[in-house]
């Protein structure tokens, strides 16, 4: 690690215990079902960085699109969107922050002036042509294969009551999917 960089860990839906102005850089990531009030968290982003500093949140949307119609209404990329955005209503901790840029509001609620939005395209498996998002394709398939069953586990079977082999069946669709070829899916990033 560089010495100059240090990492901090805390429940970021807690009062932060840093002083005002504490940070040159905050970085949020992934943690889309895990706030219930971003507003609050943006406000103490704001407040514990130093004038001039940046915070940068990169989170993904959890509806999977495709360009070719080969993810329908009732395909499981499909079903899975709609399974998630459910338990996070349940939950009142949404799913779908970055969908239709739905945290610049509470960015801009707490305080942040200027907030950049940059969009990418996180394909699931090696079949984009282009060579970068093939790659890109690749490692994102291969963390949705080992993290599949813990992303869902808790908020099919605590949160919306499913049984555990209903999760499994799912688990495994959802894989099936990924190694189709004929599947083009995507997550907004």
């Amino acid at each position: 690690m560089p010495p100059n960089c240090k990492f901090e860990l805390d429940n970021c839906e807690l009062d932060w215990t840093f002083d005002d102005n504490t940070f040159d850089y905050i970085h949020i990531r992934c943690l889309l079902g895990c706030v219930s009030d971003w507003a609050k968290v943006y406000r103490e982003c704001l407040r514990c960085l130093k004038p001039g500093g940046w915070l940068e949140h990169t989170d993904y949307s959890i509806i999977l699109q495709s360009e070719d119609d080969s993810v329908g209404p009732d395909h499981v990329y499909s079903r899975w969107t709609k399974t998630f955005k459910e338990a996070g209503d349940k939950m009142g901790r949404t799913f779908n922050i970055t969908d239709n840029n739905a945290f610049v509001a509470h960015m801009e609620a707490a305080g942040f002036a200027d907030v950049h939005v940059h969009h990418f395209k996180l394909p699931i498996g090696p079949w984009p042509a282009d060579p970068v998002l093939k790659e890109i394709g690749v490692f994102a398939k291969a963390t949705n294969e080992r993290s599949l069953e813990g992303f869902a586990l808790y908020v099919c079977t605590s949160v919306l009551g499913q049984e555990y082999a209903e999760v499994q069946d799912l688990v495994e669709e959802f894989r099936q999917a990924m190694n189709n070829k004929a599947v083009h899916g995507w997550f907004p990033l």
